[in-house]
């Protein structure tokens, strides 16, 4: 579950404070916090809204992979 360490990793390289994050997550700093200390799961909603905060793939997030770049969408042609 290293995954927790990954959106602190985020937040700073973003400039950010736990406040800042959790307003534009709606949920309280505690909250928050409590998800970059593992001490809360991360629900998949929250999951979501980092990759569009922070411009990254869930694989990134997740640690399956170190590419920070999200997939582009597939092509319907």
């Amino acid at each position: 579950m290293k995954y927790y360490y990954r959106i602190r990793q985020l937040r700073k390289e973003a400039g950010m404070t736990q406040k800042q994050i959790a307003s534009l997550l709606n949920c309280s700093q505690q909250a928050y916090s409590d998800y970059e200390s593992a001490k809360r799961r991360i629900p998949i909603r929250i999951l979501i809204r980092f990759t569009e905060i922070y411009h990254v793939s869930t694989d990134y997030i997740l640690e399956l992979t170190d590419k920070k770049e999200p997939h582009k969408p597939i092509s319907k042609d």
